[in-house]
C-alpha cells in the first residue's frame, strides 16, 4: 500500500493530542496491510510478534474454551488497537482476532514497543487508559453473565453494538457489519436456539428487524426495557 498521510491518525484515540512528528514517526515504524473477511489478524497463544491498529473495519475477539466452545470477548472497531499484549506484560496473544469484515490494518513489531512508549509517551498513557477502559467493560460483563437472564443479555449485546458500530438508516441504527445469531448466542453465553427464539420475537413486534447476517434496532427504547428487566 501506498505511504500513508499522518492527517488518518490524528483524530483517533489511541494518537489524541501527539503532534505532527510524532504520527509521523509512528507511521514510519509501521507497515500497513489487509486481512480478508474470516482470517485470524493472530492467534490465541501465539508469540506476540506485532501490535496492531486498526484503520478500516471490524475484527472479533474471540476466546475458546477447554472444551472447544467459541466466546467472543468483544468486537474492535475502526481506529482501535489491538494485539497489544506488551501493555499487558504478556509475550503470547491472549485470545484470537478474526476480521470480522475485509480489514486495513497497521502493524508494529512488539520489539519496537519500549522505544515507541519511551518517544511518546502521549501514546502510552492514551494506551492505557483504553487497556483500564477494557479491564472495566470485562467486569462488566462477567457480572452480566452471572447476574441477568439471559433475554437482558442478548437485548445488552444487541444495544451495545448498536451503539458502537451503528449506523443509522431509514429503518433504524444498522449494526453496521455482518453479524449473525451463531455470533450474538457466543457473545451472551447462551445457544444459538435461544437467541433465534429472542430474536424473532423481537423481529415480530417490530422492536427489530432481521435479515441475512443483519440486524436493524428499530425501537431501541424496547429494547432498553428488556435489558433494564422493566416490562
Amino acid at each position: 500500500m501506498s505511504r500513508l498521510d499522518a492527517s488518518l491518525l490524528a483524530d483517533l484515540p489511541p494518537f489524541s493530542g501527539m503532534s505532527r512528528d510524532a504520527l509521523d514517526d509512528m507511521l514510519a515504524r509501521a507497515v500497513s496491510f489487509r486481512s480478508a473477511k474470516d482470517t485470524y489478524v493472530f492467534r490465541e497463544g501465539e508469540e506476540a510478534h506485532s501490535f496492531f491498529l486498526l484503520l478500516d473495519g471490524y475484527v472479533r475477539v474471540v476466546k475458546v474454551t477447554p472444551e472447544g466452545e467459541q466466546v467472543i470477548v468483544r468486537y474492535i472497531a475502526t481506529g482501535e488497537l489491538l494485539g497489544i499484549a506488551k501493555a499487558i506484560g504478556r509475550d503470547s496473544y491472549p485470545a484470537n482476532a478474526v476480521a470480522a469484515v475485509d480489514c486495513v490494518l497497521l502493524a508494529w513489531p512488539s520489539n519496537t514497543w519500549d522505544a515507541i512508549v519511551a518517544a511518546h509517551p502521549g501514546f502510552a498513557t492514551n494506551t492505557y487508559s483504553m487497556v483500564g477502559s477494557r479491564l472495566v467493560g470485562t467486569q462488566d460483563r462477567v457480572v452480566e453473565l452471572a447476574t441477568e437472564r439471559v433475554e437482558q443479555r442478548v437485548a445488552n449485546a444487541i444495544l451495545s453494538l448498536a451503539r458502537e458500530t451503528g449506523r443509522k438508516t431509514d429503518e433504524g441504527i444498522l449494526i453496521d457489519f455482518p453479524i449473525s445469531r451463531q455470533d450474538i448466542s457466543e457473545m451472551t453465553g447462551t445457544t444459538l436456539h435461544t437467541v433465534s427464539r429472542l430474536l424473532s420475537g423481537w423481529d415480530s413486534k417490530g422492536w427489530i428487524k432481521g435479515g441475512r447476517q443483519k440486524i436493524t434496532l428499530v425501537e431501541g427504547h424496547k429494547l432498553m426495557m428488556v435489558a433494564s428487566a422493566r416490562d
